[in-house]
């Protein structure tokens, strides 16, 4: 399995992934049609608009899931798959009212690549129990693709300095998972993505990510830093 899991589609002062565009053309290789999945916004038909169009300015022919008519026969058929983000809660529900899970999941096993970012991350590990998202709808479950073997919180936030705010931190939400739950997580900055492919979980981007796992001290890592000796690798 191929899998880019992005922290944010868009960082301050840059425009729609721009960030990412290189590691998504590294990425895709040779692909070059991708199913689009706009489930985590409201504005379905704006939103595959755009990524359509940014995907049409790197070369690629883009689709959308939700307007194909046999979306099940759109995920045997494409090359490369991308969820965006949005809410992960609405996501979720799409996915499974839809009944394409199964397929998405056979799809990237087969070799598809698997192009997240922040909600479409959030997806591609077992749960969404370490979303920073409302639940706006209910889902039947919070059990998602499980492409990958640990948890991803995207936009992940450090504590900020003097700060007043008395509510708990992201990182003390986190610890709170982990009382309950044993799969680690991945703290992912804006600007992080990770890779994996081949047993190997690799960080990109830029600010890196904070590795969270039950019983020890967080851990900080860099871009460059192969991470699956502590969040695990897609079997």
């Amino acid at each position: 399995m191929r899998i880019l899991l992005i922290s944010n589609s868009t960082v301050y002062g840059r425009g729609y992934l721009d960030h990412a565009e290189d590691e998504l053309r590294k990425f895709l290789g040779d692909s070059k049609t991708v199913l689009f999945f706009p489930f985590a916004l409201f504005d379905r038909d704006d939103y595959a608009a755009r990524a359509s169009a940014r995907f049409a300015e790197m070369g690629y022919t883009m689709t959308s899931a939700h307007s194909a008519r046999d979306p099940i026969r759109a995920i045997v058929e494409t090359e490369a798959i991308f969820i965006g983000g949005g809410n992960t809660f609405r996501l979720l529900k799409s996915l499974q009212d839809l009944g394409l899970i199964e397929t998405i999941r056979q799809r990237v096993r087969e070799g598809a690549p698997y192009i997240g970012s922040s909600a479409g991350s959030n997806v591609a590990g077992p749960t969404i129990k370490t979303t920073n998202d409302m639940p706006i709808v209910q889902p039947r479950s919070f059990d998602t693709l499980g492409l990958v073997p640990f948890q991803l919180n995207p936009h992940f936030l450090d504590p900020v300095p003097k700060s007043t705010h008395m509510g708990e931190t992201r990182e003390e939400r986190i610890m709170q998972f982990l009382e309950e739950n044993n799969t680690p997580v991945l703290g992912l900055r804006e600007g992080a993505w990770v890779w994996a492919e081949k047993g190997s979980v690799k960080l990109g981007g830029s600010h890196g990510a904070r590795i969270f796992r039950r019983g020890e001290t967080p851990v900080e890592k860099t871009t460059g830093d192969e991470i699956s000796s502590l969040v695990g690798a897609p079997g």
